[in-house]
């Protein structure tokens, strides 16, 4: 018997039109579809179903084995069981496809519309469907029974299969009934039950949780632990992540995020209201996960691209699952339209049901569609969100372990960049990827709607896709190659930046601001240049990707009519649909491309960085305190920076420290004192020999490192509060007067780098953190070079003498006063110890220690000889009473560099404030001003008039197509030539206006974001001091990456497309209401609904979009902050702790950031459904209007733009409320671009001649400053005269003043009553520029910046090489410069690493030897020189400025003995004021007495 036989008796029963049809349909499916064959479902089926069987035995077998050998390990406490709905919801769906698979064989003879005609496969697959959902009830009982909290994966890979299957047969049912114009009978019913039952399966296997809890009856039979455990749970419960507790209805539509809406719709949303994150997607389960997978690579440098494999690749698997179901459905809608429009021509003749069934079919699909893709765009970002975390702590670790070559290598900025920018690009990356599973499935799909409809045409089609896809690969590879250069540009405009902020106070006192500006400027323009490019690309790809819709169906028809294809308007239709799906995936395909281009070169960095040389924990061998009687042992050690270097820094080093040793190393500047310190901590790689260590370490580096935050944590660091030992430690570090004086005493805020105390007091709060420690080995580098004379003694004293004399000490100094007190010293030459023993056997030795010595003796004879001298005057005189008598000058308040403290009183001790945010809706001025920066909004009428053309365009030359070719295939049309020429011309005119609109977007928004950085740049730089005091740094450089990047790449777009995807859903609508105007009726209140939830939506996605801004910065700062203090961390031994402070913050940051994406999908989800109801209802409409109302090819065109109506509109949603959310980067930037601003540099109208000031006269009359308005006065009516050509020594204790004296000269701070004139010209009635250029100024803190040694003595290129050697020899720095590569080329790394502080701080000398000024400000100069250095510059300085004024802040006595006259300041006023001579005469003087305390101290013959 033929087919066609067999067929006649089959389907006896049905109208001749029936069979006709029927008999046509089924030999596509004999011959034309292969997969399509009926049986063939039932044999996958009975396949599937035999493996699922033969597992599950396999691991029933396997458990009851191990159940046997179990020994009961711990004993059961009584508990209730808690039956979640997840149980509830797979017991009932098992239930219900039992159930239906037993009504199945039962009717099988009744039913005559089942497509497999065999009885034997049919029986079979519904016989091993009946034992599989038997099996399945069996082992939910098992999991009830033994209260799993997971279910198998067995089951789940069971309930995934089963899905599949019965979509699978759900479309075979779709596509017979629609071939056939069939009713759906029994078996079609059944199979609909089956797909519901199916789908709340689907979620939970791919959930995997049971939803079973256990329950105590009775507490008391608790153990304690868990008692314990279940109380911190119940205290966690307040901000208890809401996701981790959500029913699978939850999950799917997002509800669990209500009660964040409640609240934010109530007041704005803080930072503690946001809910906790799920424990799988904090940070400290990412970190560990990610170092699982990093250490199974079992190599020293593991492949970080193998880990992200790894740690990703589970949720990489069902975010596919769920983007492969999204595309699929999606090509239902284009597959259906051809039949919706043959229902159409042939109303009459067909019932109403085979209608309303197809509009079933789309509403079907679309539903499927939306609801698949809310959860795969969620779970790419999820995914995101924990691959982030992951690295962000990788790279944080990584930066605590970097060697000091590899630190300088990578600068600060630079590892910021990799934080900032390169780890945001490969979580980028996690949502893409998607699109590499969905773009096969798409164009098979369309390649195979094609072939239905067009037949050959399609091949057409599929050669015009890849000659599309093809031409984006060279375009990726230049988008590539703009994206790396873009990266490298940004990478050093970020490192400058970086520096110049930490460095600001440098470069305001020496007036380099303007010229360091220009070099950002600089910075900029290169990258400028490269965005431009990169922009343009994009621009052209634009016009590429909007055009391929076109492209390919202007070669597709124009194929079906050389190969005689009737084209009939189903065809035409369908066609158009799929070619508008096509788009997607080829739109897709050069983002992909792009992202995997900046994916690939950010991931390379990352990878480059994570495996930068480590500081090697073998240099120092740690040997137990009961085994030997030294603590620091070295033997033959050669030691050197560049562990590749032949010339070691440090050579012979022998060294043996006996417990309890205070050792004393000191030598000239650049001598290897530090580095001795480095190799004993472990930081220096060792060449050879041995260092062994006894012990516990605690260090005090050169610069102070101080964290951000209170007093009280710098000095804990960690260990637990004891307040007798805290308050011992106070004590000795005389640090108990500063701590009366601050308003909140120890929880006193200090300001980013400890930037609001002075030098002293922050020497001292580490000397405090490391007494406190209660370590057993001390290594203190220099660490009395900051604090006055007076309170040295005091340290040394209680401090070395006192809490610490059962402890080893190792102290680098540089005064001699310090060294009788040593049991042993240690003198430093080129980087070996030359000399080594107690002072008086130096001494005697005479080899080069008394050169030292000599230089301290000098100095201390001069004193002495000013002492004798006054004291005779004072015999023979009166005793004039001209200086204020002062018994006792007591410690003030003015404590500070920039006294900042006295500000903090009315804000219990903040300095350092919240990051400010604004609340509510973005103000519109904020969007004005971005449209309006760039030529005025001039071009954004233009911008509007090319995408409105656009969707005129392109609605026209479908409605073309739609109209004129012929609704059946029979009809013969002429002239089709014609058509299609028409059709290529306005496709061709729309895809143009694609390519105007897209270059005047790139333009607008690259002018619009240059303008926004320099008016930001420009506002930073002018703002005063204060500014920088209370404004962490990294808050800043956010706003110059982060947000900059955002404004240079993705603002422009954003706002653009709210536009476009408006006037593309108007074109919708439009084209929609052209069929049935009825539509309306239900569209206006959708769309009101859809605004209402809009609105809802809106207040709390902003601020939570805001608070994830606010909560980056404190992730960069604090990383920024251990780069610095990394050799002190793990000197201390605080990595973990730092590690799990980097942990809290990341999560801080990651809490706001993942409730803000998953409320953009609850938004999409519920506007998707109310779009899919429009849909529905106008599918309805057209099936229910009487024939002849309508044509049914524009019909089917209103069909084909309706089936992207959910897209649209969510689309319009989505990029408002993205646009708002990005807006905020905008926003930030203003903020900094109206900062108050300092005076100005230069004011034309009063420029002080060039030769001013010619003789340096400096008079302060009645001056008083204040920090601000509420604040009482730092310094009080200050009037006295600094003589001209005079040399001035300023004196007083910590904190009297002094350095406010000094930045009231430079104007860093404006007075608030008074004047200062400098040669008769008031400083506040000239520029700034005019005022800073003319002084000399060497800081406390030596600033070198990253460059050259030139470029740092002369950044302004201002002096030939000569008077450069000239300064250098002057200097003493002449012969080490002589001795480098590069001689004056000699790099300098970031921040001057590589030179000592005492060279840095030579260096700055030599800029003020160059500069020649007639006025020269020493704020404690020379502190970190040795006193022989010392002696030869002061001597420098006296010859060099002979006729200029010279201005010394010290706390050195003889730097200012010889000065010519002394100014003693107290508590803000001037205590005393006079000649040395003059003011040594009275013994109860304050200048007397600090002499007098040196003299005891420095005399130890």
């Amino acid at each position: 018997m033929d087919t066609g036989d067999f067929l006649s008796v089959l389907f006896a029963t049905s109208s001749d039109y029936q069979k006709v049809s029927l008999l046509s349909s089924l030999k596509l499916f004999d011959y034309g579809e292969p997969w399509l064959q009926p049986c063939s479902w039932e044999i996958a089926s009975i396949v599937i179903q035999l493996a699922f069987l033969a597992v599950l035995l396999i691991s029933v077998v396997k458990s009851w084995c191990i159940h046997q050998t179990k020994v009961k390990s711990r004993e059961t406490y009584p508990t209730n069981t808690n039956i979640g709905l997840s149980y509830k919801l797979c017991l009932a769906s098992s239930v219900v496809l039992l159930g239906a698979h037993i009504v199945i064989p039962l009717t099988w003879k009744t039913t005559k519309a089942n497509l497999c005609k065999l009885e034997i496969p049919t029986l079979s697959a519904e016989i091993m469907q009946i034992i599989s959902w038997v099996m399945t009830l069996i082992a939910l009982y098992m999991i009830l029974k033994h209260k799993n909290v997971d279910f198998p994966w067995i089951l789940r890979a069971w309930w995934l299969c089963n899905f599949l299957l019965t979509v699978s047969r759900i479309t075979l049912d779709v596509h017979f009934l629609f071939s056939h114009h069939y009713y759906p009978g029994l078996t079609e019913y059944i199979d609909l039950i089956e797909i519901l039952s199916s789908t709340p399966l689907l979620f939970l296997a791919i959930r995997g949780k049971t939803g079973i809890g256990l329950v105590d009856p009775n507490p008391d039979t608790e153990p304690l632990l868990d008692r314990i455990q279940n109380t911190k749970e119940q205290l966690k419960t307040k901000t208890e992540c809401p996701y981790g507790k959500a029913s699978i209805f939850q999950l799917v539509t997002f509800s669990w995020l209500n009660s964040l809406f409640v609240v934010g719709n109530k007041k704005p949303l803080d930072q503690d209201e946001v809910p906790n994150i799920d424990n799988i997607d904090s940070s400290s389960f990412t970190s560990e996960c990610f170092d699982e997978f990093l250490k199974q690579d079992g190599t020293e440098h593991p492949s970080i691209y193998k880990a992200v494999y790894l740690f990703t690749r589970k949720k990489i698997a069902i975010n596919a699952l769920f983007a492969i179901t999204s595309a699929a459905a999606s090509y239902v809608g284009p597959y259906l339209i051809s039949y919706l429009v043959s229902f159409l021509n042939e109303k009459k003749t067909r019932s109403l049901t085979s209608g309303y069934l197809l509009a079933l079919g789309f509403l079907g699909a679309k539903f499927v569609e939306t609801l698949t893709q809310r959860q795969w765009i969620f779970g790419a970002r999820q995914l995101g969100l924990r691959l982030r975390a992951a690295l962000i702590s990788h790279v944080y670790k990584k930066g605590l372990v970097l060697s000091s070559r590899s630190c300088q290598s990578h600068t600060s900025g630079e590892i910021i960049n990799i934080m900032c920018v390169d780890i945001q690009r490969i979580t980028d990356f996690m949502w893409y990827i998607n699109t590499f599973f969905m773009l096969p499935i798409q164009i098979s799909l369309a390649m195979f709607i094609l072939h239905i409809n067009l037949g050959m045409g399609s091949f057409v089609g599929l050669a015009a896709t890849i000659i599309l896809m093809s031409g984006n690969i060279p375009l990726t590879r230049v988008q590539k190659w703009y994206q790396s250069k873009i990266m490298e540009s940004k990478d050093a405009r970020m490192k400058s930046t970086s520096e110049v902020l930490r460095n600001i106070k440098t470069l305001k006192l020496q007036a380099w601001d303007t010229h360091y500006l220009k070099k950002l400027q600089g910075f900029r323009k290169v990258e400028y240049h490269w965005l431009w490019k990169s922009l343009k690309l994009n621009a052209f790809g634009a016009f590429i990707f909007w055009g391929a819709p076109a492209f390919i169906s202007v070669l597709t028809f124009g194929g079906c009519v050389l190969m005689d294809i009737p084209l009939t308007a189903g065809r035409v239709l369908s066609a158009l649909a799929t070619f508008r799906m096509l788009q997607d995936p080829i739109f897709n395909l050069p983002d992909l491309l792009n992202v995997i281009a900046q994916g690939k070169v950010s991931a390379d960095r990352v990878a480059s960085y994570l495996q930068e040389e480590e500081i090697k924990s073998d240099t120092v061998e740690f040997v137990p305190r009961s085994l030997t009687e030294l603590d620091v042992e070295i033997e033959n050690g050669r030691f050197s920076w560049d562990p590749e270097s032949r010339e070691p820094n440090l050579d012979q080093i022998q060294l043996q420290v006996k417990r309890g040793m205070k050792v004393a190393i000191c030598g000239t500047v650049g001598s290897g004192k530090s580095s001795l310190l480095s190799c004993i901590l472990g930081e220096m790689p060792k060449l050879s020999g041995t260092v062994k260590i006894s012990g516990l370490k605690a260090y005090v580096p050169q610069s102070a490192w101080i964290l951000t935050g209170n007093i009280r944590e710098n000095i804990l660091f960690g260990n637990a509060y004891d307040k007798t030992r805290y308050e011992n430690t106070i004590k000795a570090c005389a640090l108990s007067k500063d701590f009366e004086l601050f308003s909140t005493g120890d929880q006193t805020e200090i300001g980013e780098r400890g930037i609001n105390m002075s030098g002293g007091q922050k020497q001292r709060i580490q000397i405090a953190r490391a007494v406190y420690d209660d370590a057993d080995i001390y290594l203190l580098d220099d660490p009395f070079s900051a604090v006055d004379a007076h309170t040295g003694t005091e340290l040394f004293q209680k401090c070395l003498l006192g809490m610490l004399k059962e402890k080893t000490v190792l102290y680098v100094t540089h005064q001699v006063e310090f060294l009788p007190a040593a049991d042993l010293i240690l003198v430093m030459q080129n980087g070996r110890i030359t000399q080594s023993g107690t002072f008086k056997q130096l001494l005697k030795e005479n080899i080069g220690f008394e050169v030292l010595v000599g230089a301290h003796n000098q100095a201390l004879d001069s004193v002495h000889a000013v002492e004798s001298s006054s004291r005779e005057t004072e015999k023979t005189s009166t005793g004039d009473q001209e200086s204020a008598l002062i018994t006792e000058l007591p410690q003030t308040k003015q404590d500070s560099d920039h006294n900042l403290c006295a500000d903090m009183s009315k804000n219990e001790g903040k300095l350092v404030h919240e990051e400010e945010r604004e609340k509510g809706s973005i103000g519109k001025e904020v969007y004005w001003s971005y449209l309006t920066l760039a030529k005025g909004g001039l071009l954004i009428p233009f911008i509007l008039l090319a995408q409105s053309s656009f969707q005129v365009l392109q609605i026209a030359s479908n409605y073309w197509m739609a109209w004129a070719c012929p609704t059946d295939s029979t009809e013969i049309v002429n002239g089709m030539a014609y058509i299609l020429l028409v059709y290529t011309l306005l496709a061709v005119g729309s895809s143009l206006c694609i390519l105007v609109r897209a270059s005047l977007v790139s333009i607008a928004g690259l002018l619009t974001s240059e303008k926004l950085f320099i008016n930001m740049l420009n506002s930073v730089f002018s703002a005063p001091m204060a500014f920088f005091d209370s404004t962490p740094t990294g808050r800043i450089l956010n706003r110059a990456s982060t947000d900059q990047s955002v404004i240079d790449l993705e603002m422009a777009n954003r706002i653009g497309w709210c536009a476009f995807s408006t006037i593309q859903l108007l074109g919708t609508m439009a084209v929609m209401s052209q069929v049935a105007w009825e539509v309306f009726a239900i569209l206006i209140p959708v769309t009101a609904v859809c605004i209402w939830y809009q609105r809802y939506y809106i207040p709390t996605a902003r601020e939570l979009a805001r608070l994830a801004g606010i909560q980056q910065a404190p992730i960069l700062h604090h990383f920024a902050e251990s780069l610095t203090g990394a050799t002190t961390i793990r000197a201390f031994r605080q990595q973990e702790r730092f590690i799990e402070k980097n942990l809290c913050l990341i999560n801080n940051h990651s809490r706001p950031w993942f409730h803000n994406v998953a409320a953009i999908e609850w938004l999409c989800f519920r506007l998707n459904q109310l779009s899919n109801f429009v849909f529905a209802f106008s599918l309805v409409l057209l099936v229910t209007l009487p024939d002849g109302v309508i044509d049914p090819s524009i019909a089917g065109l209103a069909v084909t733009y309706g089936i992207n109506l959910n897209v649209q509109q969510a689309s319009v949603i989505w990029n408002i409320c993205n646009a708002e959310n990005k807006m905020i980067s905008v926003e930030r930037v203003l903020q900094y671009s109206k900062l108050t601003s300092e005076a100005p540099l230069v004011i034309e109208d009063s420029q002080p001649s060039n030769e001013w000031p010619e003789n340096g006269t400096i008079s302060f009359t009645n001056l008083q400053i204040r920090y601000a308005e509420h604040l009482p006065s730092v310094l009080k009516n200050i009037t006295c005269t600094f003589p001209g050509k005079k040399k001035v020594g300023v004196v007083g204790r910590t904190g009297s003043g002094k350095s406010t004296l000094i930045q009231a000269i430079f104007r860093v701070i404006e007075p608030t009553q008074g004047f200062i004139t400098i040669d008769g010209v008031d400083i506040c009635k000239i520029g700034l520029h005019d005022l800073r250029s003319r002084l000399s100024i060497i800081p406390q803190d030596p600033a070198m910046f990253e460059g050259t040694v030139r470029g740092n003595l002369d950044p302004l290129n201002q002096y030939p090489d000569a008077e450069i050697w000239e300064a250098l020899e002057k200097c003493q720095l002449r012969d080490i410069v002589r001795g480098k590569d590069g001689k004056l080329e000699s790099s300098v790394v970031e921040g001057g690493e590589n030179w000592s502080v005492g060279q840095r701080q030579l260096f700055c000398l030599g800029r003020v030897l160059l500069k020649k000024s007639s006025i020269l400000v020493l704020d404690e100069a020379t502190a970190s020189i040795d006193s022989a250095t010392d002696g030869i510059l002061q001597k420098i300085i006296t010859q060099e400025f002979k006729e200029r004024t010279i201005v010394t802040i010290a706390h050195r006595i003889h730097t200012v003995i010889d000065s010519d006259l002394v100014l003693v300041l107290s508590d803000g006023k001037i205590a005393e004021y006079d000649t040395p001579a003059r003011l040594l005469e009275r013994e109860n003087s304050f200048f007397s007495r600090l002499i007098k305390e040196y003299s005891m101290r420095s005399n130890f013959n």
